[in-house]
């Protein structure tokens, strides 16, 4: 039978934690796990010793994130949106590209996306004239709530796209072997709605405590109803800022509830 297995690259918001200054916020600098790097997940395909790789954004700190994951090649990268903490590491998809033997990497985003990263990295998907760089990536767009299918040596992974709010613009989230990675949201259309209830896991934003709302971001209180409502068998909170200890959040969570760290992994049953 084949296995997912889901680990988080990086669990803060786009400034991680903690931020330039040393400044941790209400974080305990002596908690290994309040140290988060920006938000990235990655996903594996498991069918015997054959693996299939897929990468859910590329962070400013993607180099750091796939040595720590021991991961040396990926099958494809799928994109939630264009912030620059969620795609400002693409161009270190290169040495993916080179481990591949030099076999372009595919990129999946929607279509506003795909346009911010052929304005801002656009030789990484055509080679400038006159320059003597290979392009490394090909761009493909999805769309929302159509399955995209990843093929690699463990088998196809299926990955849903589900339309968010953030902010003034869309985002995206993925829904993958009933596990859902909603990392930058502070609303959820009707929509999308269905592709997320009664999910395994739900992987969502929970960036600080409220009342007061966040124009891009869900407060704690706010995730908490959203699980409340989706009823997930188990969720796990993401984009942590530094108002969120690691250990007094932990400790404050209901049942069910537990905050991300980086490094964190889970399997599921194919």
């Amino acid at each position: 039978m084949a296995e997912y297995v889901f680990t988080i690259l990086g669990c803060s918001a786009s400034g991680g934690v903690p931020r330039i200054g040393n400044d941790w916020g209400a974080c305990d600098p002596d908690e290994p796990k309040n140290r988060r790097r920006r938000s990235s997940m990655l996903v594996r395909r498991r069918e015997g010793l054959k693996e299939t790789r897929v990468l859910i954004d590329t962070s400013p700190d993607l180099r750091e994130q796939l040595l720590d994951a021991d991961v040396a090649t990926l099958d494809a990268a799928l994109i939630t949106h264009d912030h620059a903490d969620h795609i400002h590491g693409i161009d270190d998809l290169r040495h993916v590209y080179f481990n591949r033997g030099a076999k372009r990497v595919p990129v999946h985003a929607d279509a506003r996306t795909a346009n911010v990263l052929k304005t801002r990295f656009g030789y990484c998907f055509e080679t400038p004239p006159g320059s003597g760089y290979p392009a490394i990536l090909d761009l493909f767009v999805y769309e929302p709530y159509e399955p995209i299918d990843i093929e690699g040596e463990g088998g196809v992974i299926s990955a849903m796209p589900v339309t968010l709010h953030h902010g003034k613009f869309p985002s995206h989230g993925f829904v993958i072997n009933g596990l859902g990675y909603l990392p930058d949201l502070n609303g959820i259309p009707d929509a999308s709605i269905p592709h997320l209830e009664g999910l395994k896991v739900l992987i969502i934003d929970a960036l600080r405590p409220g009342p007061k709302p966040h124009p891009t971001h869900l407060t704690l209180e706010e995730s908490l109803e959203w699980i409340e409502r989706l009823k997930p068998e188990r969720a796990i909170l993401t984009d942590l800022h530094t108002p969120m200890d690691y250990a007094t959040l932990k400790a404050t969570l209901p049942a069910g509830v537990q905050p991300a760290h980086d490094g964190l992994t889970l399997s599921l049953p194919g």
